[in-house]
């Protein structure tokens, strides 16, 4: 989806607060991590189904014990392989302002990091074969300071996302220059 110049942009229903955006910042982009990390759960989730069923038909009934063990071990690995990876894809945001790039995740303890546009150097993406038919890939974006390279992973229509952070690196540069003179 191209985004014009001052047009917001939203690719999931989560949207950024504007009470966290400075003065003259505007939302261009704000989505979540591709559908492709849901992947490998659902794939989790439906042998997870399919095993649990196929171990509890074939316990013999007299064995209480070990139906309680089939399910124990069916919910810990639903928790880790299933819903902690929903989770952290749904409370992942990537959000692209005409000033910084954003990335946000996490409910409850939550992790973010910010890079000003004015701080950009590069911005690269790489992706596989199925990331390329998938449309999604990784997202390079460095800079010249401490911490230097922020690494976003699976971001949908990435090439897209690389040439709108440019373009908007370039205006962030002529605004600030402007505001120099």
């Amino acid at each position: 989806m191209a985004a014009l110049p001052n047009t917001v942009c939203h690719h999931a229903p989560m949207t950024y607060p504007a009470k966290l955006l400075t003065a003259g910042e505007t939302v261009v982009y704000d989505m979540r991590p591709h559908w492709r990390i849901l992947f490998f759960p659902a794939v989790a989730l439906v042998l997870l189904v399919f095993g649990t069923v196929f171990l509890l038909a074939n316990v013999p009934t007299d064995w209480d014990w070990a139906r309680w063990v089939v399910l124990g071990v069916a919910a810990v690995v639903l928790v880790i392989w299933v819903i902690k990876p929903v989770i952290e894809w749904a409370t992942s945001q990537y959000v692209i302002t005409n000033r910084r790039v954003i990335i946000r995740s996490g409910i409850i303890a939550r992790q973010g990091r910010d890079m000003p546009l004015a701080r950009v150097n590069d911005v690269h993406f790489s992706y596989g074969v199925i990331d390329r038919m998938l449309g999604c890939g990784d997202l390079i974006v460095e800079s010249a300071g401490e911490t230097g390279r922020l690494l976003i992973a699976a971001v949908p229509e990435v090439e897209l996302i690389q040439r709108e952070i440019f373009r908007l690196h370039e205006e962030d540069d002529l605004r600030r220059r402007q505001e120099g003179d």
